[in-house]
């Protein structure tokens, strides 16, 4: 046998002697954003169920900044040995590349992406303190008083940045722009009327929207936890927001280079929990539709977004930053 071929199959051996092996002691799961908002939400669910199929605490570190870059450089630095593995977002990864200079790493190649969790909406989210009660009287007041209301977002490298400049060239409308580390930090001050509106998922603000602390103008898709809430395409038409209909997902991804076993094995275990009972009445309750689709599908969706969100920063006129 020749050496080159006996050093593949060697390396082969080894990597499937390294997958029979994993886990071996404790896994960390990096969520690049503080706690409380939608990922972290999300991240803990799948956590808590990884750790009870694989028989090894799945233990949760928040890194947030940068719009979510910091913590999934963190990450496409580990080690590829799966005992790192992060959460991928919208924002992380195809927003990044759209929106952000100089980002370090490469949403694609510098991952094993593993498996989309899933998908949900965006709502508008304001004060209770606001004198509108629709998306049309919010505009309205918006047209009629430029500049005084303000809009939160989490990083100008996320996607509910640029949808938050799509929505106002929509409506004409000018707002001014309040940069927030995480939705976490957000929500207090959106309901101490300090910042006016908010474009964020239904995760952690479906509460605080059926208790009434905060208004719900519309929803970018339809949205279990909140039904009442229209629809953009419908409530929005008449201003503009007819097709301000984008979605976003999370997902897990490892370093490049970890075992395609150990991404299988963490796929088909997050896949499997997802697509349950329990998985989807717990994903539904925040208005998160599962997906468990396989690495290949993934990586086709995060291609296929980053070539969207480019044309959209285009289209504005954005310039990575």
């Amino acid at each position: 046998m020749r050496r080159p071929m006996l050093l593949l199959l060697l390396a082969a051996f080894s990597g499937m002697a390294h997958a029979q092996a994993w886990p071996a002691h404790p896994l960390k799961l990096v969520v690049p954003f503080p706690p409380g908002g939608g990922t972290d939400l999300t991240a803990r669910s799948v956590a808590a169920k990884l750790a009870d199929a694989l028989g090894q605490p799945v233990v949760v570190e928040n890194r947030g900044g940068a719009g979510g870059t910091i913590g999934s450089d963190a990450v496409a630095k580990a080690a590829p040995d799966g005992y790192t593995i992060g959460i991928a977002t919208s924002s992380t990864h195809p927003g990044a590349m759209v929106l952000q200079k100089n980002v370090p790493y490469d949403p694609l190649r510098s991952f094993a992406p593993i498996t989309m969790i899933g998908n949900t909406s965006f709502v508008l989210l304001g004060s209770s303190a606001l004198p509108a009660n629709s998306i049309g009287e919010l505009v309205a007041y918006a047209r009629a008083n430029p500049g005084k209301l303000n809009f939160a977002n989490v990083g100008t490298s996320t996607i509910g940045y640029l949808l938050t400049l799509q929505l106002k060239a929509l409506t004409g409308t000018s707002m001014a722009d309040i940069n927030y580390k995480g939705a976490s930090q957000v929500y207090p001050d959106l309901i101490g009327n300090q910042v006016s509106v908010f474009l964020d998922n239904p995760g952690a603000s479906t509460p605080l929207v059926n208790s009434g602390k905060l208004k719900a103008y519309g929803v970018t898709t339809p949205t279990q936890s909140m039904p009442s809430v229209p629809l953009f395409s419908d409530a929005g038409a008449s201003v503009g927001l007819k097709n301000f209909d984008s979605s976003f997902w999370y997902g897990l991804v490892a370093p490049a280079g970890t075992p395609r076993a150990i991404v299988d094995r963490i796929q088909a275990e997050t896949a499997k929990y997802v697509q349950s009972a329990d998985g989807r009445k717990e994903f539904a309750a925040r208005s998160l539709e599962p997906v468990g689709s396989t690495p290949e599908q993934f990586a086709a969706a995060m291609q296929k977004d980053i070539e969207r969100f480019g044309a959209l920063a285009k289209q504005l006129g954005i310039q990575p930053q």
